[in-house]
């Protein structure tokens, strides 16, 4: 054999291992894919089905019948436009402010040495591996009978009930205690402690103070990580349940609405409300859980780039 025929020979070996190690992992990313978008295709699918179609156990993917009456029922049994209005407001005005304080606490955290930084470092790592749960009863009586330091009683005679208004979700995020606050001013403090010292001192020669620093420089110059946690505060407020359940009991939110559910719901034509494992019932539920996560994956699709460059600059990973 030739040196010729022993160099093709080979090279023919490489490109076969080449491309059946290709083949291999293109085969499990449509596996993995399939596996984790199977759930979602076929809720999609069901949400534009029949009650005919739903008890059809030869009807999977694609319906026989295509019907958005799901849609309209879902949507009008658990006031979808309201819920809409009302969570829209909540999560943008939550995520803002949180997006600030976080960002404030995240830089004095990352460049300035003050006496009991430590204490505030500690809470911030505490509120993050905290349970939720251990100080529900504490911040539902705070919050339904509010009072500061007790001035509110003694100059007024009772204390204020915040519930069903927005105060508790904005006292806890202008405060830093909001839902995941901790993690974000963590990020927002990993990120800041590598941002360029160069330009804070140039911003200081010009005669710029910390504040005036902060606002004109630092925050234009960190747009990815201000989105990051944006859209981040935006989407676990979006759909929590937490926060909304204990505040909030006339305030129809789309989460809160979601876990309503469908039951004792007078079907159009039918004699007997809705129950609970019902295909029709199964079905709803998900077309209404379709209805919440769309506005969130429209807000992914314009912030993904950002996510992407946020979370690459915070050093929270690799």
């Amino acid at each position: 054999m030739t040196t010729y025929e022993r160099f093709k020979q080979s090279h023919g070996a490489r490109l076969l291992r080449r491309g059946t190690l290709k083949f291999l992992q293109y085969a499990l990313l449509i596996g993995l894919s399939y596996y984790i978008l199977s759930p979602l295709l076929l809720k999609i699918a069901t949400s534009f089905m029949t009650e005919s179609d739903l008890l059809d156990s030869l009807v999977v993917y694609i319906p026989r019948e295509f019907t958005l009456w799901n849609y309209r029922r879902a949507a009008e049994f658990l006031n979808y436009w309201e819920a809409l209005r009302n969570t829209a407001l909540i999560s943008l005005t939550a995520g803002l402010i949180q997006m600030l304080v976080c960002s404030l606490v995240g830089y004095g955290l990352a460049k300035f040495k003050f006496k009991g930084r430590g204490l505030v470092m500690a809470v911030v790592f505490f509120s993050i591996i905290t349970p939720p749960l251990t100080y529900q009863p504490s911040m539902y009586l705070h919050f339904r009978y509010f009072d500061v330091f007790g001035i509110i009683e003694a100059t007024t005679g009772s204390t204020i009930n915040l519930l069903d208004s927005l105060w508790p979700l904005l006292i806890l995020s202008v405060t830093g205690f909001a839902f995941k606050n901790g993690l974000y001013i963590f990020m927002m403090m990993q990120f800041f402690r590598g941002f360029p010292e160069e330009l804070e001192e140039a911003a200081y020669v010009d005669g710029y103070g910390v504040f005036r620093t902060f606002f004109r420089i630092i925050l234009p110059n960190s747009i990815p990580m201000l989105i990051t946690v944006f859209t981040f505060a935006f989407a676990w407020q979006w759909t929590d349940t937490f926060y909304t359940s204990m505040f909030f009991s006339r305030i129809k939110t789309l989460s809160n609405m979601l876990s309503r559910g469908f039951e004792g719901m007078t079907v159009d034509g039918h004699a007997m409300a809705l129950s609970a494992g019902q295909p029709l019932t199964i079905a709803l539920g998900g077309t209404y859980s379709l209805m919440v996560i769309v506005p969130l994956i429209i807000v992914y699709i314009f912030t993904q780039r950002f996510l992407t460059q946020g979370i690459e600059r915070s050093g929270i990973v690799g």
